[in-house]
């Protein structure tokens, strides 16, 4: 058993798919959870759902992509919570084009949801951190914090006709690396995880008009093609895509104990595909 009980996890893009399952799965090994997502309504689900099983949220909706809003997340689960031991970046989505048809606006909105915000979240939280850390190590105890970073096999492996997505994801790793570098010192492990097809509504098989979301009042199409679906079965060794628990499984080893001596590292969460 995990036990992360007295633990703080702030988790972006929660409300959703395999943020949601992984806000879950904190909640459930004892950690009170600051779910943050673009849209309140799945926020608030996804936040019932875990009161009703007996753990503890709290939700603050919002873009994480607004140059000021993840200080401001930070600060509220500071507030709400009273400590931060767990950060998990986890929000994104997909807006793909082969690069001739990729403008800038669309290359720099995958840089800003998986890379720009990250880095502030991140920053913002540099300080309780730090200072957190000085002051348990004056006191001769060791406490480990949790940083998680979710990227995917399109940054690690590249992929067609994800450019800016790839791009992003890519970015993160070196972000991660950074910070288990210059963050070891106050004892927090800072690592990422890679998923490759994870069943999701951006990953859903299109059938007829693309599905989409909206993001700053922008309809963006997701989906993947049948053809590309059935393809994974035999692409991947595993034979099928991931779930979102399974996704979310990866995540919580690097937020739990058995992390401890870990950093720095990537881990691919991808059945054994690989584009």
């Amino acid at each position: 058993m995990i036990d992360l009980t007295g633990k703080v996890a702030l988790v972006t893009g929660a409300g959703r798919g395999i943020g949601r399952a992984i806000a879950g799965k904190l909640a459930a090994c004892g950690a009170a959870v600051m779910i943050n997502d673009l849209d309140q309504a799945p926020a608030a689900e996804a936040e019932e759902a875990i009161r009703l099983a007996g753990g503890k949220a709290a939700i603050l909706a919002g873009d994480i992509t607004e140059p000021e809003f993840p200080a401001y997340l930070v600060e509220s689960a500071l507030r709400v919570f009273g400590g931060l031991d767990i950060l998990v970046n986890n929000a994104g989505y997909t807006w793909d084009n082969v690069i001739q048809k990729t403008g800038d606006e669309q290359f720099q909105a995958m840089l800003d949801i998986h890379l720009v915000a990250p880095f502030r979240v991140l920053r913002a939280a540099s300080a309780h951190l730090r200072e957190s850390a000085k002051k348990e190590t004056a006191e001769g105890r060791r406490v480990m914090r949790k940083v998680v970073n979710i990227t995917s096999i399109a940054g690690t492996d590249g992929n067609p006709g994800q450019a800016g997505y790839s791009s992003g994801k890519a970015g993160i790793l070196g972000l991660t690396k950074t910070l288990a570098k210059e963050w070891g010192r106050y004892n927090i492990n800072v690592n990422a995880v890679g998923f490759g097809m994870i069943e999701t509504r951006l990953t859903q098989a299109l059938a007829g008009p693309a599905a989409s979301i909206e993001v700053k009042g922008r309809q963006i199409a997701v989906g993947v093609q049948p053809k590309a679906l059935e393809a994974i079965k035999v692409t991947c060794p595993l034979g099928r895509p991931g779930t979102p628990e399974e996704a979310a499984g990866a995540v919580l080893f690097f937020c739990s104990p058995l992390s401890d001596y870990v950093t720095g590292e990537v881990l691919i969460c991808g059945g054994g595909l690989h584009f």
